[in-house]
């Protein structure tokens, strides 16, 4: 009995005197309850919906209106084009696209049969789901107050178009997110277990007084993982488009770029992470928590970001795939070009430039 005591108090002094464990075991926890309490709502609410009102009468204008006082719908930032209304769902700057033609207006005081073209981003397929079922709810309340009881409802329905993944497969909105978040854990992942190894190994000494600059060391060991995790990616994208179905609208040269800078970006984690710790075990445990967390709750891979508390969404803009899923999903089901991932473009780029500095400063402090 007095050895297993022994043994057990040998044991709990080895844990205390590692804080840093004590600080994952204890910090993920409250992390992940924190993160899964706030961040998942699978309530579709505040959908960016944009209306092309081609017949402009009082009917028309009156729709309108009720699709946005509603609590379902908003309106987008930018002016809807009348030439392609189909842009904004390019550009994710809308989840739909609500067109109500000439004759709407005529078709309501006589009651003929008309149809509303309504056109839904299906890279989100229970997004589009949603605005199906909120848009028809509008459009009933609307047809049922404009009539005296007793009267039969106008032949107006929704013309449905589902775009970007018309049948609505889960696999082609997930199935590109998780490029990103694969390529982030692992890019951090190994980034980290490397520059733990030649610590505890006692290699790191013989390197930072061989005849060679820190940089070019940082260097020498990103890109050997900056092949691997291109590599990894592709052989999703395959796996993706042989065994999913996934289609690659886009241009694949364009998602190399984009890709090149958030891998980039994901290594500078992990070089923030090795220059931190000084074990490997440590090294995965800090690359996991702060990178597959994050990046699978706050990036929209799941839930939509709106609909996060104003903390997470927040928090959510030093997340990189927040940006890259937006990127991907676009280039890869929509067929979206350069001109469309500016915004995500330069974030990533102010990411990778702002994360690879620390890192830099990190590892010669760290090294010194």
């Amino acid at each position: 009995m007095n050895r297993l005591k022994f043994i057990a108090l040998k044991e709990l002094y080895h844990i205390l005197r590692d804080p840093r464990s004590l600080l994952i075991v204890f910090l993920m926890p409250v992390m992940m309850t924190f993160l899964y309490g706030y961040a998942i709502n699978l309530d579709v609410e505040d959908v960016v919906i944009a209306v092309v009102d081609q017949d402009r009468t009082d009917e028309s204008r009156e729709l309108v209106d009720r699709f946005y006082n509603s609590a379902y719908f908003s309106r987008p930032e930018n002016e809807t084009s009348l030439t392609d209304p189909e842009a904004l769902l390019r550009s994710t700057e809308a989840a739909a696209v609500l067109l109500i033609k000439p004759g709407f207006g005529r078709a309501v005081e006589r009651g003929d049969k008309f149809y509303l073209s309504l056109m839904v981003d299906g890279s989100d397929n229970a997004l589009s789901a949603a605005v199906q079922s909120y848009a028809n709810q509008v459009l009933l309340q609307f047809l049922k107050d404009r009539l005296p009881a007793g009267y039969i409802l106008p032949g107006i329905q929704l013309s449905l178009q589902v775009k970007y993944n018309p049948d609505l497969k889960s696999s082609h909105f997930f199935v590109p997110g998780l490029v990103a978040i694969i390529l982030i854990m692992i890019s951090a992942l190994l980034t980290s277990i490397t520059i733990a190894r030649e610590k505890e190994t006692g290699t790191m000494e013989q390197l930072l007084t061989a005849p060679v600059k820190t940089h070019d060391i940082l260097l020498g060991k990103l890109i050997p993982y900056i092949v691997i995790a291109f590599l990894d990616g592709t052989l999703i994208l395959v796996f993706a488009k042989l065994v999913f179905g996934v289609p690659f609208i886009g241009s694949h040269l364009l998602l190399l770029l984009f890709g090149f800078i958030y891998v980039t970006t994901s290594l500078s984690i992990g070089i923030l992470i090795s220059a931190a710790v000084n074990t490997q075990q440590l090294a995965m445990m800090f690359a996991l928590t702060l990178t597959m967390l994050p990046s699978v709750m706050l990036s929209g891979f799941i839930f939509p970001i709106k609909n996060m508390p104003f903390v997470l969404q927040a928090l959510s803009h030093i997340v990189p795939a927040r940006y890259f899923l937006t990127i991907i999903r676009g280039i890869m089901l929509k067929g979206a070009g350069l001109g469309v991932f500016i915004g995500q473009g330069a974030m990533l780029v102010l990411l990778m430039v702002i994360f690879l500095f620390i890192a830099v400063k990190s590892f010669n402090r760290g090294t010194a």
